[in-house]
């Protein structure tokens, strides 16, 4: 399999980047969720804040790497092609979930940033965004909590649209992101 894109299929690094974007958004949740597992201010649930956050830089820093991918390369055709409606709901679909790529994270930095706290990132600390004011960050976070939820829906409906096309459309929409020689 060719590392760059072809007219028929995902290049194995643009497979590669579209699956560990998905094991790190998963990730983001699942510490996020299980936190509330354990007491608040115990190790645990410190160490898990501490991933949600790093793990959440980490999309961050390599969003901007998936999108110079999605630039600079061509995107394989869908066989048969859709019909209009689903192509342009396809892309919109893409630009909102590059957004929420790019801005849970920035929202996080920020929550972090107002409250005066650390930004952990692989054990180093990240450049605060903005002076301490806990009333933003109280208003980010409120933002970012909401984003989260709309995170499940846009990962969910990317999901099923996937699946969709390829059970019932029976076109090769997920075929040409999977790993392995198809």
């Amino acid at each position: 399999m060719s590392l760059k894109n072809t007219a028929e299929r995902y290049g194995s690094l643009s497979i590669a980047m579209h699956w560990l974007m998905l094991l790190l958004i998963v990730a983001v949740y699942a510490c996020i969720e299980l936190r509330e597992f354990y007491p608040k201010g115990s190790d645990p649930r410190n160490a898990l804040k501490a991933w949600h956050f790093t793990l959440g830089l980490s999309v961050f820093f390599l969003v901007w790497l998936r999108l110079l991918l999605k630039l600079t390369q061509v995107t394989p055709n869908i066989v048969p092609k859709p019909v209009n409606w689903q192509l342009s709901f396809a892309k919109v679909m893409h630009l909102v979930l590059y957004v929420f790529m790019f801005g849970m994270p920035i929202l996080g930095w920020l929550i972090l940033s107002g409250e005066g706290k650390d930004i952990p990132f692989y054990g180093m600390s990240m450049p605060s965004l903005m002076e301490m004011n806990k009333e933003v960050a109280k208003l980010v976070k409120e933002l970012h909590e909401i984003g989260g939820t709309i995170g499940y829906f846009l990962v969910g409906i990317h999901a099923v649209a996937a699946l969709f096309h390829h059970y019932v459309i029976k076109d090769n929409t997920l075929s040409r992101i999977l790993p392995g020689k198809r």
